[in-house]
């Protein structure tokens, strides 16, 4: 209950927190090994939409990066909150609520990345407390800004640090975003299903996620699940991926910015069915398990032009 006293919380500590920068080098061999690691060519090894992320399509100079590969820069953050002055929280009881992404300009192929980290919000919930982190990200060589990230942290157990009736809520400018879309009643525009692989966490911790949450058996059954689950970054990844493949004519570079709201887990192996309704320039879109039908991931993806092709 807000104003208990009982979390081991102190905003202005958290707020106030100055991240050190740092870099994040990556070759072209980890852009492959991502886009492998969210569903790339899965269905089709030769598909031509999908191919540029991993080879050297038609002789293209640089393999081409899907925009949720930045989500890697993010990587590190829970982690790091653990040693948050001010932060006090038990680290099994952390969900990822929500990832935000915007895209400034198309990600190389290999570079050094320059990360500069803030706290973009912090809010008591009661029950809970939510954290809201954004790193935004330069091209160490160029100085150029590539893009921004921001992670919301739902921290169970961690609210009730108000010092007035009034729960407590910080965010700076920044953090000022569209609100989630409601699910629209009509029909989708496009529908797209896809199966995952009993392997998708292992393949896809290879891109530096190594919770064992996602991969050891004992782990997953002490948290609650019946066996590893896939990261919920994999599954926006899978999502962001359909998209651009199924309303941006396999363009990646018309995608402006990204938000994903995590609502359940998913099991590797399970089905994903990805339901996209277009309203002008943003695609609001659902992810389903087809074993539990369950929704498992929504959001919305803003486009800065459609493809020919609609």
């Amino acid at each position: 209950m807000a104003g208990s006293g009982n979390s081991g919380i102190d905003p202005e500590l958290v707020i106030s927190h100055k991240f050190p920068e740092s870099l994040h080098t990556y070759t072209e061999r980890d852009a492959a090994i991502y886009a492998l690691g969210v569903g790339a060519c899965t269905k089709d090894a030769i598909d031509d939409k999908e191919l540029k992320y991993v080879y050297h399509q038609d002789g293209q100079e640089f393999i081409q990066v899907l925009p949720t590969f930045s989500t890697l820069f993010t990587v590190g953050i829970p982690s790091q909150m653990e040693q948050l002055p001010g932060l006090l929280f038990d680290p099994r009881l952390l969900l990822h609520g929500q990832q935000y992404i915007e895209v400034y300009k198309p990600l190389p192929s290999h570079g050094c990345i320059l990360n500069k980290t803030t706290i973009a919000g912090l809010h008591d919930k009661g029950k809970a407390a939510v954290l809201e982190v954004e790193i935004v990200s330069y091209e160490k060589e160029s100085g150029e800004r590539l893009c921004m990230n921001r992670l919301s942290i739902y921290l169970r157990g961690a609210g009730g640090f108000s010092k007035s009736s009034q729960p407590y809520s910080y965010s700076s400018n920044r953090s000022n975003q569209s609100a989630f879309p409601k699910i629209p009643k009509s029909q989708p525009f496009a529908v797209y299903e896809e199966c995952t692989h009993a392997s998708q966490a292992l393949l896809y911790r290879l891109s530096g996620d190594y919770n064992p949450l996602h991969s050891d058996p004992k782990f997953a059954e002490s948290a609650g699940f019946s066996r590893p689950i896939l990261h919920g970054l994999c599954t926006l990844g899978f999502a962001v991926r359909t998209i651009i493949k199924c309303i941006c004519g396999g363009d990646q570079n018309t995608i402006k910015s990204v938000s994903g709201r995590f609502l359940l887990h998913v099991y590797p192996g399970e089905t994903l069915i990805t339901e996209m309704w277009l309203e002008g320039l943003r695609v609001i879109y659902q992810v389903k398990v087809k074993e539990r039908n369950r929704a498992v991931l929504f959001g919305f993806v803003d486009l800065d032009r459609l493809s020919s092709s609609l």
